[in-house]
This record gives structure tokens, C-alpha cells and sequence, in this order.
């Protein structure tokens, strides 16, 4: 009331106007005093954070940094989030320090012994792992979809039952331009699809159609990029094993090599994981893994990743994973932005390409043919 009061005494003109001036100054002092406080609080939040964020790129906790560097360094277009920030010698020293070391085997396929899992027979398992592999319901015959949701990831592992159904499809402009995996699975009528090996991107226009390496189809080889006609081999054997190693062209016919990409690294070989240090190097994000069961199930893995709620997951991660359930054989596929896996004609996962679909263009997949 006393406000109000004040207010009609100037207006009627009965304070003069000395109180006038004292009472604006009074006002100005005030608002001064709490654009101050505005000031002093904004200006200590950004103190705060950019400590904050100086202490993690700097101080004595390596994690932080160690993701950082080994999370960018393997993509294409964001390595200067790492260069940024770190000399050549830092990051050197903590990709030597986070690396995976594969072994020079190459799968021994007679190890693999494909049985036939028309009917579901089994009633008990040797663990959880196990369950969730062969535990089928009718629906389920050639395969089924295992959703795995970890602390800082989820994703999905299919389990193919027949391995004969497994081959690889690519763009129909392989060498000139990728397509989006829903057309590559729609065009070879596949229920199941995951995206494949790496892509060349010289121009850095994401056209996705020259893949890493060598592609073989049915015993051809029908791309080789330059002169590059040996390396990291994850195919497909005529009598449907899963086969890696570092091969060639002579080494396609010896073991008979009926569809093939070129990528890596191998996660598992007969049996025996790869040895991990640290992350492994490639820091923690999207991945994609192929993998075969020594009964002759192939193992498909997706993992969602740079999402609030899929951070992502680490090479070692997927390791575990495919181990876990039983794979014998396992390789990691192109992860990050390829990183896709569509059923029935429907995309499953959360892809983060930066594209209206979420999808990227790609040279091939692995698919599962009705």
C-alpha cells in the first residue's frame, strides 16, 4: 500500500522532486546490483566449466583423454577433436598405450562343424548366453534378435541358424557411388542386414561406393582399389564358415572363398581372443561385428553409440560380447555413422549419420537371404 501511495504523490505533485531523484537512483542501484549478480554468477558457471573441462583434457585422469584421442582418431572427419587438443607425440603415446594386436592365424575352418537347427531340442543350457542363442520359438527358424543393454550401451545380436543364407550384397554402382543398406537389402530380398566392410572417401563427400580392399562375390573378385589385393579377409567359405585372415588373391581360391570384404581388426580367432590393450584404440562408439559359433551359427552384432543413451561401446566390449555368446570366429565390421541393421525392411537400430534418414551410403553389407 505504501508503494501505491508513493505513486499517486508523484503524480498528484506532492513529493518534489529531490525525492524523485532519490528514489530513480535507488531503482538504478538496485537493478546495477542485481545485473552484478547476473554477471558474477554467469561469469562462474564458465569459469567452472572451462576448469572443468581443462582438467579432463589435462589433469591426471587419463580416461577422459584417452577416450577423446581414440575415439576420433579412428573416424574420417573427426580426428581434429583430438588434434586439436594434443600434439602428435600425446596422441602417439595413448594410441600405443590403447591398441588391439590380432593374431596372424587364419581360421582354421575344419574346427567349424555346422549342425542342423531345424527344431528347437534343447531344453538345457549351459548358461545364460546359451539360452538365448538356441531357445527359439517357431516364428524364429532361420533367425532370432537378442536385444543386449548394457550401463552406457544397448543394441541387438542376431543369431542366423543357417549359415548357408549368409552372403554379401553390395551397391549396385560399387565403385562410383554406395547405397543406403534398406535398398542393398530391399534389392536382394534379404530379411537380414548389417552393414559391411570401410569405404574410401577421398573427396570427403560420404558417396560410400569404393570399398576398402578387395570384394569377392561368388569365387570373383569383382573390385580390388588399386594395388590393394591383400589384407584383413573376412568371408564366406562355399561350404558356409566363416573365415579371416590376412589373404590374397591365391589364398580366395586355396580355401574357396565364395563372397568376402576387406576390413577388420579380428576380434577372435579359433577360439582365441586378441589381445587388448587399453579400449583397444578405437575409443567408444557405433559398432558392427561378424562372428560364427563353432555349431555354425552366425552371430550378427549392432551397437548403438554417440546417443544420451548409447554412449557406445569399446572394442573390448564387443570382444566380450561375441565371446560371450559363443562366437568362435569373430571380426569387427565399419562402425560409427555405417553402423546400421535393418530386419524385415525395418531399420532397428538409431544410425547417427548426419543425413535425414539417420543412414549413410555404403559399398556392401552382410545380408541373410530368405
Amino acid at each position: 500500500m505504501k508503494d501505491n501511495n508513493f505513486n499517486t504523490e508523484i503524480l498528484t505533485g506532492l513529493v518534489d522532486t529531490e525525492q524523485i531523484k532519490k528514489a530513480k537512483k535507488k531503482l538504478e542501484k538496485k537493478k546495477m546490483s542485481t545485473f552484478k549478480k547476473v554477471i558474477i554468477i554467469v561469469s562462474s558457471i564458465l569459469i567452472f566449466l572451462l576448469s572443468s573441462g581443462l582438467f579432463l583434457l589435462y589433469g591426471p585422469w587419463a580416461f577422459f583423454r584417452e577416450t577423446l584421442i581414440t575415439t576420433a582418431m579412428t573416424t574420417l572427419n573427426h580426428q581434429y577433436l583430438a588434434t586439436w587438443f594434443y600434439d602428435d607425440e600425446t596422441i602417439r603415446k595413448v594410441l600405443e598405450k590403447n591398441k588391439i594386436i590380432s593374431t596372424n592365424e587364419i581360421t582354421d575352418t575344419s574346427d567349424i562343424l555346422i549342425k542342423n537347427y531345424d527344431k528347437n531340442i534343447y531344453q538345457n543350457y549351459a548358461n545364460k548366453y546359451e539360452k538365448a542363442i538356441l531357445k527359439r520359438t517357431s516364428e524364429e527358424n532361420l533367425y532370432k534378435v537378442i536385444e543386449i543393454r548394457e550401463a552406457t550401451y544397448k543394441g541387438f545380436l542376431v543369431a542366423v541358424y543357417d549359415p548357408s543364407k549368409v552372403t554379401i550384397a553390395h551397391s549396385k554402382y560399387l565403385g562410383q557411388q554406395g547405397e543406403l543398406i534398406t535398398d542393398i537389402a530391399k534389392n536382394n530380398d534379404a530379411v537380414v542386414a548389417i552393414n559391411g566392410g570401410g569405404f574410401y572417401d577421398p573427396d570427403w563427400k560420404s558417396q560410400g561406393g569404393i570399398p576398402v580392399g578387395l570384394t569377392v562375390k561368388d569365387g570373383e573378385i569383382i573390385y580390388k582399389f588399386e594395388n590393394n589385393d591383400r589384407g584383413n579377409l573376412i568371408g564366406l567359405t562355399e561350404d558356409n564358415k566363416l573365415i579371416l585372415g590376412n589373404m590374397g588373391i591365391s589364398e580366395i581360391k586355396k580355401n574357396k572363398i565364395r563372397d568376402a570384404i576387406q576390413f577388420g581388426p579380428f576380434l577372435i580367432i579359433n577360439g582365441q581372443k586378441s589381445k587388448i590393450y587399453g579400449n583397444g584404440g578405437w575409443g567408444y562408439g557405433p559398432r558392427t561385428v561378424i562372428g560364427q559359433r563353432k555349431d555354425g551359427i552366425i552371430l550378427m552384432l549392432v551397437i548403438d553409440g554417440r546417443r544420451a543413451t548409447s554412449i557406445g561401446a569399446s572394442i573390448k566390449d564387443v570382444q566380450d560380447i561375441m565371446y560371450n555368446y559363443g562366437a568362435y570366429n569373430a571380426a569387427n565390421l565399419d562402425g560409427g555413422s555405417s553402423t546400421t541393421l535393418v530386419v524385415n525392411n525395418k531399420v532397428m537400430n538409431n544410425p547417427v549419420a548426419a543425413t535425414p534418414s539417420g543412414m549413410r551410403r555404403i559399398p556392401n553389407a552382410f545380408i541373410v537371404k530368405k
